[in-house]
């Protein structure tokens, strides 16, 4: 046996473990907690603990595959060679503009924020001067644009919570996805801390909470600006600190005088009693931190503005720039003094015509064969965007679409022409960052079968193309050594990494902006935004327009115990992980329940004028009337969501992340699964 540390091979940022891995003579592999791990301290969730299920599964793509026509489950086992061969031939076909990169969080199982392997793919992108798209816009980055419009991207730790936070807020953060804020979350909490969940439903964190705050889906921001009237109605602000360090105040004031908890009310659905209540205690409370969930949260009418005016709040009462106070961990989110260097070469793009970082224009480009090879690395982009029946007609019109995944999943099933079969985080050498600190995942066993790290498809591409400079580094650790010399890793390199026990603490702050200059063009938080309006977009926070309709339940979505993202086939392809969810629970409150003759455990089907989707009824109290929430990402479930664009072009570039996300809106019905039908 041996037994090495290394990195979970799940993306839960900013939930990043540790993980000790056995190696046995037979070739089987043991996974435990790293004890030794100052991030996890040795937690390890189910999802962790069924990684090694990827070990000698018989479920991995192990050989490149050609499919002789759409349409067909006919596939065929070719050389690397043979393939990358088919695949320059139609990228010089169709001309570089019109072939695109596309990659999601299979490509980053021992990358994650440290993003090396994105910036290789960016790299090849740029040199080449093909289309290569920024996947935060399909998750963080349009909460990410929300906060960094108010001008609060940086996070404070995790660590600063647990020390010195008197009061959290969990706003759409759930255990399930940031297990390891939780537990200093607790920490808070045995010190006295109280601790509030905001949420669509009563989650697994609620457990955690003093108090539970259930809000309609898509109206946060209203909660938040109905929190802002009571404040500054009850002159409850932080007068010192908004006059030096915030630009707008007056009329941010004058916005929110009519968003009275009443207003607010019936808004959200959350009586208003408990919204004076609720923000007298976060006005009373110092240090107060707010922990801002992730995609969820922003998806359906919400979008941006709840990040932008949960913002706000700290700013309203002093808590940025204090230990303990401010917006804690965040999916995406970064702590003050975090980097590395980029070796994207982005400096390097040729001129041309490039399709924006935006969901719908990636569509559209695809419909008018704007784009014509698409090649995905890492990601069930099929069951990722919204609107998923026009998304497949989309791709259907391309000439050729690759994926290059460890396990075949919807995208390849439906769509693929060309599968390229990639290696598992043991088989090749990577680096995680937690926000605190950079861990090594290194390689520990060959590749399986004739599996390849994704960069030797940029390296095969290149040559054939003749696109010099793609990869200027020996090998993968080379590379590495490039990324880590940046003055927040101390210039570390994988040498050190290896020296240190496999990791390098950051040179970070624990507490976000701790000089109070805030990513701004005042270098303030902007309550009022000039440059937000110069997009066309509300210079101050507001809440979303309705809907136009009042038919239907709202459609939420969020994480589970057993999944996370798209990738080991929405971890089909793990049987621990399969056998804890055979099929997509929807939760229905009684009432709606009652409504449509449906009882506890039905098969139901979810529909309205985009699609359908089949799942099974769970009946529970533990969620309102006129919402029902599910698992995201099971396959065909985007088909009800809404593929229209959130943000005009102007405001796709504002920030290095990406934020073209689709709406993912919807209001569904529910009846009773006819058997057959």
């Amino acid at each position: 046996m041996t037994t090495f540390k290394t990195m979970c091979p799940m993306n839960c940022h900013p939930t990043l473990c540790g993980m000790t891995v056995t190696l046995h003579d037979d070739a089987g592999v043991t996974i435990s907690g790293d004890e030794t791990n100052p991030d996890s301290k040795g937690f390890l969730c189910m999802r962790g603990k069924a990684a090694h299920e990827n070990v000698g599964s018989q479920k991995r793509l192990l050989t490149p595959q050609v499919r002789a026509a759409r349409g067909t489950d006919a596939w065929s086992s070719v050389t690397w060679g043979a393939a990358l061969d088919q695949i320059a031939a139609h990228m010089r076909r169709v001309g570089r503009q019109r072939v695109g990169f596309w990659q999601g969080h299979g490509n980053w199982a021992n990358d994650y924020a440290f993003g090396l392997k994105r910036a290789q793919m960016d790299r090849f992108a740029n040199l080449y001067g093909c289309q290569v798209w920024n996947p935060a816009m399909i998750c963080w980055g349009l909460g990410a644009f929300g906060v960094g419009i108010t001008g609060a991207i940086e996070t404070s730790t995790k660590e600063d919570l647990g020390e010195n936070s008197e009061m959290v807020i969990l706003w759409g953060a759930n255990t399930v996805s940031q297990a390891n804020t939780l537990r200093h979350v607790e920490i808070a909490k045995r010190r006295g801390a109280r601790v509030v969940v905001i949420d669509v439903r009563r989650t697994e964190a609620s457990a955690l909470a003093d108090e539970v705050v259930l809000v309609r889906p898509g109206t946060d921001a209203a909660l938040a600006l109905g929190m802002m009237q009571v404040i500054i109605a009850d002159r409850a602000w932080d007068a010192a600190f908004v006059a030096e360090n915030t630009i707008g105040f007056e009329m941010l004031a004058a916005n929110v005088g009519d968003m009275t908890p009443a207003w607010a009310e019936a808004q959200t659905g959350v009586p208003a009693a408990q919204i004076v209540a609720l923000a007298r205690s976060y006005a009373a409370t110092r240090p107060a931190m707010i922990v801002i969930g992730g995609s969820s949260l922003h998806k359906g009418t919400n979008t941006w503005q709840a990040a932008r005016a949960i913002a706000c709040l700290p700013a309203l009462t002093g808590n940025f720039g204090l230990p303990g106070g401010g917006i804690g961990p965040r999916h995406g989110g970064r702590s003050h003094g975090v980097g590395f260097n980029d070796v994207s070469a982005a400096d390097r793009r040729p001129p041309g015509t490039y399709i924006p970082n935006q969901m719908e224009a990636i569509v559209e480009a695809l419909e008018s064969g704007a784009v014509k090879v698409f090649i995905s690395i890492g990601s069930n982009a099929l069951s990722s965007f919204a609107d998923t029946n026009r998304f497949r007609a989309a791709l259907a019109k391309a000439d050729l679409v690759v994926s290059y995944d460890i396990f075949a999943n919807q995208m390849i099933r439906e769509a693929a022409d060309i599968v390229l079969p990639g290696t598992i985080w043991l088989e090749e050498i990577g680096a995680k960052s937690t926000n605190t600190h950079v861990h090594l995942s290194d390689r520990v066993m060959p590749p399986a079968g004739e599996t390849r790290p994704v960069y030797e498809l940029y390296k095969g591409l290149a040559a054939r193309l003749g696109v010099e400079d793609v990869y200027p580094w020996v090998d993968q650790e080379a590379a590495m050594d490039a990324a880590l010399d940046h003055p927040a890793t101390n210039h570390a390199t994988v040498e050190t990494l290896r020296a240190n026990g496999g990791r390098v603490a950051l040179n970070v702050s624990h507490v976000a902006y701790p000089t109070l200059k805030f990513a701004t063009p005042s270098g303030k938080i902007e309550f009022y935004s000039e440059r937000a309006m110069s997009m066309g977009l509300p210079a101050l926070p507001t809440t979303a327009a309705p809907d136009g309709t009042e038919d239907g339940l709202i459609l939420a979505h969020g994480r589970t115990f057993a999944h996370f993202h798209s990738f080991y086939d929405h971890a089909r392809a793990l049987p621990t992980l399969a056998g804890r969810e055979g099929e997509p629970d929807l939760w229905v409150a009684p009432a709606d329940a009652e409504a449509r003759d449906i009882a506890d455990g039905d098969s139901i089907e979810i529909w309205n004028a985009r699609g359908s989707f089949v799942a099974r009824a769970k009946v529970t109290p533990r969620i309102p009337a006129g919402t029902v929430w599910i698992r995201d990402g099971w396959p065909g479930l985007n088909a009800l969501t809404d593929g229209a664009s959130v943000l005009p072009l102007a405001a796709l570039s504002e920030f290095p992340f990406s934020v073209g996300q689709n709406t993912f809106a919807a209001r569904v019905e529910i009846r009773s699964a006819t058997v057959g039908a």
